[in-house]
């Protein structure tokens, strides 16, 4: 009789995919509540969460527990969860480790102190924006911002600066996005904003006239990194009432040394050039 050769079972990876699923539900969980943090709600109830996420109560439960054991969430009074320590930690890791903070902190104290206006440093992230940092001084007015918000570009001083000099790419994923009108002043129209990319690069900052909220006004140059390439873009922002238009040329020269002396610092040696030439 002829001997056959035993044949190896098939690893069941079930386990590994159910894993990999259970570990996208809890990313999705972690996204609401912080989504709904964000907006205002204290808290974010069983049955909400159960719905975002197309699943039952008893599966948001099991999904939570290790959270809630790792203080990444915790239970609020109303029975409802919320972000907890844990969440709050890892964030300020990730903060903690972009050089770009660092390295511009001393440079955003300076120029709020200077203008007396509030300074704020972003980050891409897709066609938003993300703030990282924000500097304000004692006689500064309060703005709504909050480090960790995020905006989209096309209505943003930042998010100008950040697309006239960043690659061509970023331009046209900015377009194909619906336009949405913050305020009555912001630009809707592709072709203008076009012609208003052109002219951020031309001057070197973009401006925010009250586009994003209508009493404010804000400029901002782009931040490069050793490789030349734009990582961030700093800011400057205030009341209208407080930064007329009349000083959004001197302002926006003086955001454009910052930025360039932050760029600097990142290694950039294109930034190094244009200093040394007396650029702004």
């Amino acid at each position: 009789m002829r001997a056959t050769t035993p044949v190896a079972p098939v690893p069941d990876d079930a386990p590994a995919r159910n894993a990999a699923l259970s570990l996208r539900r809890g990313l999705r969980l972690l996204d609401c509540i912080a989504d709904r943090t964000r907006n205002g709600d204290a808290s974010v109830s069983l049955g909400v969460l159960a719905d975002e996420l197309g699943t039952s109560k008893s599966t948001v439960l099991r999904l939570t527990a290790p959270m809630l054991e790792n203080d990444l969430l915790r239970r609020t009074p109303d029975a409802g969860f919320t972000l907890g320590l844990g969440a709050l930690l890892l964030g300020q890791s990730y903060l903690e480790g972009i050089d770009l903070r660092s390295a511009a902190a001393p440079f955003l104290r300076r120029t709020a102190e200077r203008t007396g206006l509030t300074c704020h440093l972003v980050v891409p992230d897709g066609t938003d924006i993300v703030y990282v940092d924000k500097v304000e001084t004692r006689g500064t007015v309060r703005m709504g911002s909050r480090i960790g918000n995020r905006l989209p570009m096309r209505n943003t001083a930042s998010g100008k600066a950040m697309v006239a000099f960043g690659e061509a790419e970023l331009l046209a994923r900015v377009l194909a996005e619906p336009a949405t009108a913050m305020t009555e002043h912001s630009i809707v129209d592709d072709d203008r904003w076009r012609a208003e990319i052109d002219r951020t690069h031309g001057r070197g900052y973009g401006i925010d006239d009250r586009e994003n909220e209508p009493d404010i006004r804000c400029v901002a140059a782009p931040v490069l990194d050793h490789a030349n390439q734009v990582v961030g873009a700093m800011s400057i922002s205030g009341l209208a009432s407080r930064f007329p238009a009349a000083a959004v040329r001197e302002l926006g020269d003086g955001v454009v040394r910052t930025a360039l002396e932050i760029s600097v610092a990142l290694g950039s040696s294109s930034a190094q050039l244009a200093l040394s030439k007396g650029t702004r």
